[in-house]
Protein backbone atom coordinates (compact mmCIF):
# COMPACT_ATOMS: atom_id res chain seq x y z
CA UNK A 1 0.00 0.00 0.00
CA UNK A 2 1.20 3.48 -0.70
CA UNK A 3 0.66 7.18 -0.47
CA UNK A 4 -1.98 8.87 -2.57
CA UNK A 5 0.42 11.69 -3.31
CA UNK A 6 0.87 10.98 -6.99
CA UNK A 7 4.30 10.19 -8.42
CA UNK A 8 5.55 12.29 -11.30
CA UNK A 9 4.37 9.83 -13.95
CA UNK A 10 0.81 9.92 -12.62
CA UNK A 11 0.44 13.53 -13.58
CA UNK A 12 1.10 12.23 -17.01
CA UNK A 13 -0.80 9.28 -17.42
CA UNK A 14 0.42 -10.97 18.94
CA UNK A 15 0.58 -7.10 19.96
CA UNK A 16 2.21 -5.91 23.20
CA UNK A 17 1.74 -2.77 25.38
CA UNK A 18 0.04 -0.07 23.35
CA UNK A 19 -0.47 3.67 23.43
CA UNK A 20 -3.94 4.96 22.54
CA UNK A 21 -4.01 7.17 19.46
CA UNK A 22 -6.65 9.87 19.14
CA UNK A 23 -9.67 10.59 21.31
CA UNK A 24 -12.94 8.74 21.02
CA UNK A 25 -14.69 12.08 20.87
CA UNK A 26 -13.12 12.60 17.44
CA UNK A 27 -14.98 9.61 16.02
CA UNK A 28 -17.67 10.86 13.66
CA UNK A 29 -20.44 8.67 12.33
CA UNK A 30 -21.07 9.28 8.66
CA UNK A 31 -22.66 7.29 5.86
CA UNK A 32 -22.04 8.14 2.21
CA UNK A 33 -22.18 6.35 -1.10
CA UNK A 34 -18.85 4.94 -2.24
CA UNK A 35 -19.29 6.86 -5.49
CA UNK A 36 -19.30 10.11 -3.45
CA UNK A 37 -15.96 9.43 -1.72
CA UNK A 38 -13.79 10.91 -4.52
CA UNK A 39 -15.41 14.31 -3.90
CA UNK A 40 -14.75 14.11 -0.15
CA UNK A 41 -11.45 12.32 0.48
CA UNK A 42 -8.47 10.39 -0.90
CA UNK A 43 -8.39 6.59 -0.70
CA UNK A 44 -5.18 5.11 0.71
CA UNK A 45 -6.00 1.39 0.91
CA UNK A 46 -8.56 -1.38 0.59
CA UNK A 47 -9.24 -4.69 2.36
CA UNK A 48 -12.11 -7.14 2.23
CA UNK A 49 -13.57 -7.38 5.73
CA UNK A 50 -12.71 -10.91 6.90
CA UNK A 51 -15.44 -10.68 9.55
CA UNK A 52 -18.01 -10.09 6.81
CA UNK A 53 -16.62 -10.67 3.28
CA UNK A 54 -19.63 -8.94 1.74
CA UNK A 55 -18.14 -5.67 3.03
CA UNK A 56 -15.10 -3.68 1.96
CA UNK A 57 -12.87 -1.63 4.25
CA UNK A 58 -11.76 1.64 2.68
CA UNK A 59 -8.90 3.54 4.34
CA UNK A 60 -9.01 7.25 3.53
CA UNK A 61 -7.53 10.63 4.36
CA UNK A 62 -10.48 11.21 6.72
CA UNK A 63 -10.94 7.85 8.46
CA UNK A 64 -11.79 4.23 7.82
CA UNK A 65 -15.04 3.39 6.05
CA UNK A 66 -16.85 0.04 5.74
CA UNK A 67 -18.90 -0.35 2.58
CA UNK A 68 -21.64 -2.85 1.80
CA UNK A 69 -22.63 -4.40 -1.53
CA UNK A 70 -25.26 -1.66 -1.93
CA UNK A 71 -22.45 0.86 -2.33
CA UNK A 72 -23.09 2.68 0.94
CA UNK A 73 -20.10 3.29 3.21
CA UNK A 74 -20.14 4.10 6.93
CA UNK A 75 -17.20 5.68 8.72
CA UNK A 76 -16.26 3.33 11.58
CA UNK A 77 -13.13 5.02 12.99
CA UNK A 78 -12.04 8.35 14.33
CA UNK A 79 -11.21 10.98 11.73
CA UNK A 80 -7.53 10.57 10.90
CA UNK A 81 -5.38 9.88 7.84
CA UNK A 82 -4.81 6.14 7.33
CA UNK A 83 -1.70 5.46 5.24
CA UNK A 84 -0.03 2.10 4.58
CA UNK A 85 -3.29 0.37 5.44
CA UNK A 86 -3.19 -3.45 5.40
CA UNK A 87 -5.10 -6.26 7.12
CA UNK A 88 -3.62 -9.01 9.25
CA UNK A 89 -3.57 -12.06 6.92
CA UNK A 90 -5.21 -14.49 9.37
CA UNK A 91 -6.82 -12.55 12.25
CA UNK A 92 -10.14 -11.11 11.01
CA UNK A 93 -10.29 -8.40 13.69
CA UNK A 94 -6.73 -7.07 13.36
CA UNK A 95 -5.74 -4.29 10.96
CA UNK A 96 -2.50 -2.33 10.59
CA UNK A 97 -1.81 1.20 9.37
CA UNK A 98 0.29 4.31 9.75
CA UNK A 99 -0.34 7.92 8.76
CA UNK A 100 -1.34 11.15 10.46
CA UNK A 101 -3.70 12.16 13.28
CA UNK A 102 -6.25 14.87 12.52
CA UNK A 103 -4.21 17.33 14.60
CA UNK A 104 -1.09 16.75 12.49
CA UNK A 105 2.17 14.84 12.91
CA UNK A 106 2.75 11.11 12.40
CA UNK A 107 0.96 8.14 13.95
CA UNK A 108 3.82 5.63 13.95
CA UNK A 109 2.90 1.99 13.39
CA UNK A 110 -0.68 1.52 14.63
CA UNK A 111 -3.04 -1.42 14.96
CA UNK A 112 -6.70 -2.14 15.56
CA UNK A 113 -7.91 -5.37 17.18
CA UNK A 114 -11.63 -4.60 16.86
CA UNK A 115 -12.06 -4.38 13.11
CA UNK A 116 -11.01 -0.74 12.78
CA UNK A 117 -13.18 0.98 15.38
CA UNK A 118 -10.29 1.92 17.68
CA UNK A 119 -6.56 2.19 17.02
CA UNK A 120 -3.43 2.12 19.17
CA UNK A 121 0.23 2.85 18.54
CA UNK A 122 2.28 -0.36 18.68
CA UNK A 123 5.62 1.33 17.97
CA UNK A 124 6.96 4.69 16.80
CA UNK A 125 9.31 2.83 14.41
CA UNK A 126 12.92 3.76 13.69
CA UNK A 127 13.47 7.53 13.90
CA UNK A 128 9.73 7.84 14.42
CA UNK A 129 6.99 8.35 14.84
CA UNK A 130 7.02 6.96 11.33
CA UNK A 131 4.58 7.58 8.52
CA UNK A 132 4.64 4.38 6.46
CA UNK A 133 3.12 5.30 3.09
CA UNK A 134 4.05 1.83 1.81
CA UNK A 135 3.60 -1.16 4.12
CA UNK A 136 2.99 -4.90 3.79
CA UNK A 137 2.47 -7.85 6.12
CA UNK A 138 3.79 -11.29 5.18
CA UNK A 139 1.08 -13.93 5.04
CA UNK A 140 3.90 -16.51 5.16
CA UNK A 141 4.79 -15.11 8.61
CA UNK A 142 2.34 -12.49 9.93
CA UNK A 143 4.91 -11.33 12.50
CA UNK A 144 7.01 -9.98 9.58
CA UNK A 145 5.99 -6.50 8.48
CA UNK A 146 7.73 -4.14 6.06
CA UNK A 147 7.38 -0.35 5.94
CA UNK A 148 8.99 2.50 4.03
CA UNK A 149 10.17 5.50 6.07
CA UNK A 150 13.74 6.79 6.00
CA UNK A 151 14.63 3.58 4.18
CA UNK A 152 13.08 0.14 4.23
CA UNK A 153 12.15 -0.92 7.76
CA UNK A 154 11.24 -4.43 8.90
CA UNK A 155 9.72 -5.86 12.06
CA UNK A 156 9.96 -9.54 12.93
CA UNK A 157 7.81 -9.33 16.09
CA UNK A 158 4.43 -8.08 14.81
CA UNK A 159 5.46 -4.44 14.82
CA UNK A 160 6.85 -4.02 18.33
CA UNK A 161 10.42 -3.33 17.20
CA UNK A 162 11.85 -2.23 13.86
CA UNK A 163 15.20 -2.15 12.08
CA UNK A 164 16.30 -0.44 8.86
CA UNK A 165 17.21 -3.01 6.21
CA UNK A 166 18.59 -0.52 3.72
CA UNK A 167 17.40 2.09 1.23
CA UNK A 168 14.09 1.68 -0.53
CA UNK A 169 14.09 1.10 -4.29
CA UNK A 170 14.29 4.31 -6.31
CA UNK A 171 10.92 5.97 -6.96
CA UNK A 172 9.00 3.47 -4.85
CA UNK A 173 5.21 3.39 -5.23
CA UNK A 174 4.06 0.18 -3.51
CA UNK A 175 5.22 -2.88 -1.55
CA UNK A 176 3.82 -6.42 -1.30
CA UNK A 177 5.17 -9.30 0.76
CA UNK A 178 5.13 -12.80 -0.70
CA UNK A 179 2.67 -15.46 0.45
CA UNK A 180 5.38 -18.11 0.09
CA UNK A 181 8.41 -16.76 1.97
CA UNK A 182 8.65 -13.96 4.51
CA UNK A 183 11.95 -12.71 3.03
CA UNK A 184 10.48 -12.29 -0.46
CA UNK A 185 9.18 -8.81 -1.16
CA UNK A 186 7.91 -7.05 -4.29
CA UNK A 187 8.25 -3.35 -5.07
CA UNK A 188 6.25 -1.34 -7.59
CA UNK A 189 8.26 1.64 -8.80
CA UNK A 190 8.14 4.29 -11.49
CA UNK A 191 10.77 2.24 -13.34
CA UNK A 192 9.11 -1.18 -13.11
CA UNK A 193 8.48 -4.13 -10.80
CA UNK A 194 11.29 -5.41 -8.56
CA UNK A 195 11.66 -8.46 -6.32
CA UNK A 196 13.88 -9.10 -3.31
CA UNK A 197 14.56 -12.57 -1.91
CA UNK A 198 16.59 -11.40 1.08
CA UNK A 199 14.14 -9.16 2.93
CA UNK A 200 14.84 -6.01 0.95
CA UNK A 201 18.65 -5.96 1.04
CA UNK A 202 18.99 -6.57 -2.70
CA UNK A 203 16.60 -6.17 -5.63
CA UNK A 204 16.15 -7.72 -9.07
CA UNK A 205 14.05 -6.24 -11.87
CA UNK A 206 11.10 -8.39 -12.93
CA UNK A 207 9.22 -6.03 -15.26
CA UNK A 208 11.01 -3.03 -16.74
CA UNK A 209 10.26 -0.12 -19.03
CA UNK A 210 7.07 1.32 -17.53
CA UNK A 211 5.72 2.56 -14.19
CA UNK A 212 3.97 -0.02 -11.99
CA UNK A 213 1.25 1.70 -9.98
CA UNK A 214 0.44 -1.19 -7.66
CA UNK A 215 1.61 -4.62 -6.58
CA UNK A 216 -0.51 -6.90 -4.41
CA UNK A 217 -0.43 -10.50 -3.25
CA UNK A 218 -4.03 -11.65 -2.77
CA UNK A 219 -5.12 -14.18 -0.14
CA UNK A 220 -4.99 -17.06 -2.65
CA UNK A 221 -1.31 -16.30 -3.33
CA UNK A 222 -1.77 -14.62 -6.71
CA UNK A 223 0.57 -11.75 -7.52
CA UNK A 224 -1.05 -8.76 -9.26
CA UNK A 225 0.70 -5.74 -10.75
CA UNK A 226 -0.65 -2.85 -12.77
CA UNK A 227 1.80 -1.78 -15.48
CA UNK A 228 1.02 1.52 -17.16
CA UNK A 229 0.49 0.88 -20.86
CA UNK A 230 0.01 -2.89 -20.41
CA UNK A 231 -2.78 -3.20 -17.87
CA UNK A 232 -3.37 -5.43 -14.88
CA UNK A 233 -1.05 -8.45 -14.86
CA UNK A 234 -1.31 -11.61 -12.79
CA UNK A 235 1.21 -14.30 -11.94
CA UNK A 236 -0.11 -17.63 -10.70
CA UNK A 237 1.37 -18.70 -7.35
CA UNK A 238 4.04 -16.01 -7.65
CA UNK A 239 5.86 -17.87 -10.44
CA UNK A 240 6.67 -14.49 -12.08
CA UNK A 241 5.09 -15.79 -15.30
CA UNK A 242 2.81 -12.82 -15.84
CA UNK A 243 -0.26 -12.73 -18.06
CA UNK A 244 -2.34 -9.65 -18.80
CA UNK A 245 -5.77 -9.78 -17.19
CA UNK A 246 -7.30 -6.62 -18.61
CA UNK A 247 -7.09 -2.84 -18.77
CA UNK A 248 -10.65 -1.50 -18.61
CA UNK A 249 -10.77 0.79 -15.57
CA UNK A 250 -12.85 3.56 -17.05
CA UNK A 251 -9.79 5.58 -17.98
CA UNK A 252 -8.38 5.47 -14.45
CA UNK A 253 -5.10 4.14 -13.10
CA UNK A 254 -5.59 1.66 -10.22
CA UNK A 255 -3.48 2.36 -7.13
CA UNK A 256 -4.88 -0.15 -4.61
CA UNK A 257 -6.15 -3.71 -5.01
CA UNK A 258 -7.81 -6.13 -2.58
CA UNK A 259 -8.89 -9.74 -3.00
CA UNK A 260 -11.66 -11.66 -1.27
CA UNK A 261 -10.21 -14.47 0.91
CA UNK A 262 -13.36 -16.54 0.34
CA UNK A 263 -13.56 -16.01 -3.44
CA UNK A 264 -10.35 -15.51 -5.48
CA UNK A 265 -12.34 -14.31 -8.49
CA UNK A 266 -13.68 -11.31 -6.53
CA UNK A 267 -11.39 -8.27 -6.59
CA UNK A 268 -11.62 -4.58 -5.78
CA UNK A 269 -9.51 -1.63 -6.94
CA UNK A 270 -9.35 2.04 -6.07
CA UNK A 271 -8.13 4.31 -8.85
CA UNK A 272 -6.02 7.43 -8.70
CA UNK A 273 -9.25 9.42 -8.67
CA UNK A 274 -10.56 7.39 -5.69
CA UNK A 275 -13.17 5.47 -7.66
CA UNK A 276 -13.84 2.01 -6.24
CA UNK A 277 -14.44 -0.74 -8.81
CA UNK A 278 -15.21 -4.42 -8.34
CA UNK A 279 -14.69 -7.54 -10.45
CA UNK A 280 -16.09 -11.04 -10.14
CA UNK A 281 -13.93 -12.61 -12.88
CA UNK A 282 -10.36 -12.08 -11.57
CA UNK A 283 -10.10 -8.62 -13.04
CA UNK A 284 -11.18 -9.13 -16.64
CA UNK A 285 -14.19 -6.82 -16.28
CA UNK A 286 -14.98 -4.13 -13.72
CA UNK A 287 -17.99 -2.17 -12.51
CA UNK A 288 -18.56 0.66 -10.06
CA UNK A 289 -19.03 -0.69 -6.55
CA UNK A 290 -22.71 -0.69 -5.64
CA UNK A 291 -23.88 -0.80 -9.26
CA UNK A 292 -26.22 -3.73 -9.65
CA UNK A 293 -25.56 -4.91 -6.08
CA UNK A 294 -22.14 -6.41 -6.88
Amino acid sequence: MRSSRGPSWLALAVIGPLVVIGATASKASETVRVAELPRQTHIHGLAVDRQDPSRLLIATHHGLFRAGPDGRAERISEVQDFMGFTPHPTDPKTLFASGHPARGGNLGFIASTDGGATWRQVSPGVKGPVDFHQMSVSSADPATIYGAYGGLQVSRDAGRTWTVVGPTPDKLIDLAASAKASDTLYAATENGLLVSSDGGKGWTTVLAGAPVSLVEVTPDGSLYAYVVGRGLLRSDAESLAFATVGDDFGGGVPLHLAGDPANPARLFVATARSRVLTSTDRGQTWSEMGAGGS
